[in-house]
């Protein structure tokens, strides 16, 4: 329940950049002392900045969850969407990912589709993205190709970011590039929990023909404190469930296809 009421906390940080008690009581049901007590406990474990009456965000970047942390969280949703994102690519495919547990769910779902694996044993795709996870699932797969950019690890996602990553990027051709968000929103379009995440994936899109965005239904109408890109440089959007308005009207006028996964 604790563990609960800070991660909201923190959702709350990345949004708005700071959060009062009386905000805490209000959203999540809690005493002023259990609020006091959870904003000195994300203090202490250096994820916030402790203010009279509050806390801020820290300076540096937006709350990201750990990866280990984001998933178990809507995982059959998830496995759904990168099963649908699998079906888009094809034979000879040079394919982008950023990291993030649905996009993980797109890899595997890549090295295990049929239409993938040709007969003869020849290459059937290949993954370049900046996800340590990622690149480790794949490379085993011999029918699987990765290219991994440079950069500097973060430690919570364990993506390759920074100058060196974006630079690597700027060498390379996609087919298609598959990215993972934090929400998608009608006014925001992509978003993210981290500038340099943000970074990261505009050059994957910026080298692509066909742009992909993979999210969950809980991500409609949500934001992350960094724009992606808007709807008009996204050219499918594969979710769970059918967006409704005003995204769903947003994505239509930015001519945005919707894919729907099935089993989601």
């Amino acid at each position: 329940m604790r563990q609960q009421r800070l991660e909201r906390i923190l959702e709350l940080l990345a949004q708005d950049g700071h959060v009062s008690v009386a905000r805490v009581r209000e959203e999540l049901g809690a005493s002023d002392a259990t609020a006091r007590r959870d904003l000195d406990a994300l203090a202490q474990q250096h994820l916030a900045v402790r203010t009279h009456g509050g806390a801020s965000a820290l300076a540096s970047s937006g709350y990201e969850r750990p990866l280990a942390d984001k998933a178990s969280v809507r995982a059959e949703a998830k496995e759904a969407v990168g099963r649908a994102a699998a079906a888009l690519v094809a034979v000879g495919d040079v394919v982008g990912v950023n990291g993030g547990t649905t996009t993980t769910e797109v890899a595997r779902a890549l090295v295990r589709a049929d239409h993938l694996a040709p007969a003869d044993g020849s290459r059937g795709f290949t993954l370049v993205t900046n996800a340590l996870t990622i690149a480790v699932e794949v490379a085993v797969r011999p029918h699987a190709r990765v290219v991994m950019t440079g950069g500097t690890v973060r430690h919570r996602s364990l993506e390759l970011s920074g100058p060196a990553a974006r630079r690597s990027l700027e060498e390379v051709v996609l087919d298609v590039a598959v990215l993972g968000v934090e929400g998608v929103d009608a006014r925001f379009g992509a978003t993210t929990a981290d500038a340099g995440e943000a970074d990261i994936g505009r050059a994957l899109a910026a080298a692509a023909h066909r742009v992909v965005v993979v999210a969950d239904a809980a991500k409609h109408g949500r934001t992350g404190p960094q724009r992606l890109l808007d709807l008009a440089g996204v050219d499918v959007l594969v979710t769970d469930r059918a967006p409704e308005d005003p995204l769903a009207g947003a994505l239509a006028d930015a001519g945005v296809r919707v894919v729907v996964a099935d089993g989601g």
